[in-house]
């Protein structure tokens, strides 16, 4: 259950952040409508992904999802614009992974 909750944020943070990405080559590096298009259609899909959580709490997924998409962001950057980031970006990063781990895989009494 875990493995597959991991995979779904995985999937949710590359449609949300490519989605975004590309809006942002289209608009603003003047790439074309057909950049912004595929954005908003990668970001469309980002709402979806996230409703095949386990966890039935909208707000718990979408506040564990916010970790997972600042470390997405920054390793996004890294892979794609050749960002740098610097050791607060990862101490900051690391941080709000261990909150996705609080948030969603904390033993909780039913």
């Amino acid at each position: 259950m875990v493995a597959r909750s991991l995979l779904l944020f995985v999937l949710a943070a590359l449609a949300e952040i490519g989605g975004a990405w590309l809006v942002w080559q289209g608009w603003r590096e003047h790439r074309g409508l057909w950049w912004v298009a595929a954005g908003v259609l990668a970001l469309g899909a980002y709402g979806f992904v996230a409703t095949f959580q386990p966890d039935p709490n909208f707000g718990r997924i979408l506040a564990a999802y916010g970790g997972v998409f600042v470390a997405g962001s920054l390793a996004w950057g890294v892979v794609v614009d050749g960002f740098r980031p610097d050791r607060w970006d990862v101490v900051g990063a690391a941080i709000c992974l261990l909150g996705v781990a609080v948030i969603m895989y904390a033993p909780r009494e039913s």
